[in-house]
Formats: structure tokens, sequence, C-alpha cells
């Protein structure tokens, strides 16, 4: 009787409270795994979760239904890749300076062989992200893909798409043009009304008081070094949690048939 009453007791739901306390011990158990000592079938287990040998579920979907996530995930990712290579290839060309930026711009679409639509693709790519990304999220919060066991995944993809807002905005300055001059002069300015650290989250965008050649370096580091690794770093977080989930989530519910 007292082993039947101390099992119900232990399969009663946690309350509030309790899920609060062993919030960080579910966080480090689901990021770090520890390495085991047994024999047998548990001894795989360091290998089935490493992210590098597991990348993909371990069964497919029977039944994929395309309908069901339209591929926004797999547009996304494809539109990140041409946007990263595209980028990389203007690098070659581009110089972060406020004499030489506009003019390199023009030259690139005006002199330079292809220049004109390596930077169409990379810029149409930019804007199709972040419409890709967006959707996205509204498919997985409609369908209920961000419940339990998901929503770390979910925690993840949020910090993705203000990673890819950001990639966007920083990306805008770097033309220096009028349009760009001023659009970041207008977006720092409202950066700068944040409460009480508004004034140094707009002295670290600008790098002074004005739009000049600090902000466009800072832009330029942010945008082709900082928020890149950020990004890469933040996918394989993504990827490897969707595996270790189960893989997509089923139109009928959020768990496998």
């Amino acid at each position: 009787m007292g082993t039947t009453d101390k099992k119900s007791k232990n399969a009663a739901p946690k309350n509030g409270g309790h899920v609060i306390m062993d919030l960080p011990k579910n966080i480090y158990r689901s990021v770090i795994r520890e390495k085991t000592t047994l024999r047998d079938q548990s001894e795989s287990e360091p290998v089935s979760d490493n992210f590098f040998v597991h990348v993909l579920p371990v069964s497919p979907l029977e039944h994929p239904r395309f309908g069901y996530t339209l591929g926004l995930g797999v547009i996304s990712m494809s539109l990140f890749l041409i946007v990263a290579a595209t980028g990389m290839l203007m690098l070659f060309y581009y110089v972060p300076s406020t004499e030489q930026a506009y003019e390199r711009i023009v030259d690139l679409n005006a002199t330079v062989s292809f220049g004109r639509i390596v930077r169409n693709i990379h810029r149409w790519g930019a804007h199709g992200m972040v419409a890709a990304v967006f959707l996205h999220m509204c498919r997985v919060f409609f369908t209920g893909a961000y419940k339990p066991p998901r929503e770390f995944s979910w925690v993840i993809g949020v910090f993705l798409f203000l990673v890819t807002l950001v990639f966007s905005y920083t990306g805008y300055l770097l033309t220096w043009d009028q349009l760009a001059y001023w659009g970041t002069t207008v977006g720092t300015s409202i950066a700068g009304y944040t409460p009480i650290l508004g004034d140094t989250i707009q002295f670290l965008m600008l790098g002074g008081t004005t739009v000049g050649q600090e902000t466009l370096l800072r832009f330029y580091v942010l945008h082709v070094f900082v928020l890149p690794l950020l990004m890469v770093t933040l996918l394989g977080l993504h990827f490897w949690r969707i595996r270790k989930d189960g893989g997509l989530a089923y139109q009928n519910g959020n768990e496998r048939d």
C-alpha cells in the first residue's frame, strides 16, 4: 500500500513552483549530455546524442504532408545559404568606408561582371528570408508545434527570427545612400528612447552621436562576422533539437503515430 501511494505521489503533475525550480536542471540536461558508464544498449547513448552523427530523426515520416509545413523551414534555410553565398562574393569588392561604400555599390551594379545579378539576388533573398522565417513562425504557432516537447526549439526559433531582422537592418546601412543613411538615423533614434539604457544603446549602435564612419564599421562587422556566427550556432541548436524531439510535428498532433 505504501509503495502504491509513493508511485501515485511521484506520478502526480508538478505545480508551477516545482517547474520553475527544476527549470535550470532541465535546461542543463537538455543541452549537456552526461557520459554514461552503463553497459549494453546504454553504451550507445554518447553516439546517439551526438549532433554530427545523428542530424536527422531516427525514423522518417510515413506520410509527409507538404500542405502542413509548406516547406517554410527548408525555404528559410535555402534562402540563408543563397544570401550567405552572394554576400561572400560581394565582400571581394565592397569597402566599409563612407568615402567608397556608395561608389563601390554603383560600380558593382554598372561595371562589375554579374555584379548587378549578385547584388539583386542578395537583396531579394534577404527580403524573402525575412518573410519566410516570419511565415514559418506563424505556421508553427497556429499548428501548435511549439508545445512540449518542442518548446525549447520554439525559443531558439524566436531568437533566429530576431537575428534575421538584425541581419536585414545592419545590411540596410552598408549601401551608404540617402535612404540607408536616414533610415539608420531614424532607427537608432528610436532605439535611444529605450527606458534607462536608451542613450547607451544608441551610442553603441552609432559609435558616437551621429551616423558616420564608426556606425558603418560597426554595422559591417555585425553583418559579416558576428551575426553569421550567431546564426550558424542557433541553426545548429535548432536542427539538433528538432531531431531530438522526434523530427517534424505531425498534422494529427505533435507526436508520431
